[in-house]
């Protein structure tokens, strides 16, 4: 298991999106529609953008941010850009504060077809995601709702493309499939309105952040309501990664989540509580019980319309496919300039790996006989989520010390 990462912004001072002039290019030949790729990694929408030009960067596709946002302040000092005004901002625990600056005029172009000019750009004093370290993927920023919300947005996961098309040129999709879900945007930020079963037998509705820049199934906030019952079997481990560092919490699995007409069972789910003493302003939550994040989006085609703030989904032949859950306890990030190091962040107490004495720290070196940097973070997690009773060797470096830990992978939820 690899922290899953949750971005979510607070904007206690400017208190909305940012504002700028915006103007859209596109060639005439495009009719309307706009179609970039994208990589899918570690559950991570990324695009590829020219930022202000001159500099190729990658952003995270995120409907759950409410800015843009760009984590690497030395690319804007590079180019002398007067910072508007600085601006404290809170992280994903509600209660850290953090420092950013407001860059207006930023030019954002993604391919031949699509430039945004004049766009305000939320600018972090420091990289305070690491994605590098907790993700291995290197990311240089988010793209957020403050652009998002000018189109209608097509989401293709098998397919690894993005659309953008002019509202004005949209028409709903009739038939293949596709089923209009019940969604409410509030500051242009899409919540669907669900049924979830968190025990069998015990169903409530619940409203959850559609989140794609969360690389995890689902969270669910424990303080949200009062009948939101844990289920019975649940392990206390770090549950992401978010603004202001770790988010511990506890994992289970949910009964069953439907979704319109169709129902999901099993699904990995995390628990967080939200102390009422940092719900500093409870409109930015919205009065949603969670998120509901890409392990569970990338099992449609999505369609999501900004100006009539309507959600279409239709459902892949991944959307029966199992939620699968690290199976050794370890959870494991990447370091090193190359991102070619996998350090053990946590262990879950009694898991496989922790039996096998893997602690905080171990630097995990080889797996299965193949060193750990030719299988990168991803292969690594999926090797670590194998069925039941299968057995990983793993030679770890710690303080210098080669050793060699043999696991037997079991079910933790």
């Amino acid at each position: 298991m690899y922290p899953k990462i949750v971005l979510f912004l607070l904007f206690i001072t400017i208190g909305g999106t940012l504002r700028g002039q915006q103007e859209l290019i596109s060639i005439s030949r495009t009719n309307g529609r706009v179609e970039i790729p994208f990589e899918y990694v570690n559950n991570f929408i990324i695009v590829n953008i020219v930022f202000n030009r001159i500099f190729p960067l990658k952003f995270i596709f995120d409907t759950g941010a409410e800015n843009t946002i760009l984590t690497r302040k030395e690319i804007t000092d590079l180019l002398a850009i007067n910072y508007q005004r600085k601006i404290t901002v809170f992280g994903s625990d509600l209660k850290t504060e953090l420092t950013a600056y407001v860059a207006p005029g930023i030019s954002l172009s993604f391919g031949e077809h699509l430039r945004i000019a004049s766009q305000a750009v939320l600018v972090m004093e420091e990289d305070y995601f690491s994605f590098e370290e907790y993700a291995g993927v290197e990311v240089h920023g988010i793209l957020g709702a403050d652009i998002l919300r000018r189109f209608v947005v097509q989401i293709d996961y098998r397919r690894r493309r993005i659309t953008f098309q002019d509202p004005s040129k949209f028409s709903p999709p009739k038939g293949r499939g596709y089923e209009m879900i019940d969604t409410e945007f509030s500051r242009h930020k899409p919540y669907a309105n669900l049924s979830a079963n968190l025990r069998p037998g015990e169903e409530k509705p619940v409203k959850l952040l559609m989140d794609t820049g969360a690389s995890l199934a689902l969270l669910m906030y424990t303080h949200s309501d009062s009948i939101l019952q844990l289920p019975e079997n649940l392990i206390l481990t770090n549950i992401g990664r978010g603004l202001g560092g770790n988010l511990e919490g506890f994992i289970g699995r949910t009964a069953s989540l439907e979704i319109g007409s169709r129902q999901l069972t099993n699904v990995i789910t995390s628990f967080q509580d939200i102390a009422d003493e940092y719900l500093i302003d409870s409109t930015f939550l919205n009065n949603r019980n969670g998120i509901m994040g890409n392990v569970i989006l990338d099992r449609y085609r999505i369609i999501i319309d900004y100006i009539r703030e309507d959600v279409y989904l239709q459902p892949t032949r991944d959307f029966r496919k199992a939620f699968e859950f690290d199976r050794s306890g370890i959870n494991l990030v990447a370091a090193g300039e190359d991102l070619g190091k996998y350090i053990v962040l946590s262990v879950v107490a009694g898991s496989p790996a922790d039996r096998a004495g893997i602690q905080k720290g171990d630097e995990v070196r080889i797996v299965n006989g193949v060193p750990a940097y030719l299988r990168g973070l991803e292969n690594i997690v999926r090797i670590l989520q194998r069925k039941p009773g299968k057995r990983v060797k793993l030679v770890i470096r710690r303080n210098g010390e080669r050793m060699t830990k043999r696991i037997t992978l079991q079910d933790l939820i």
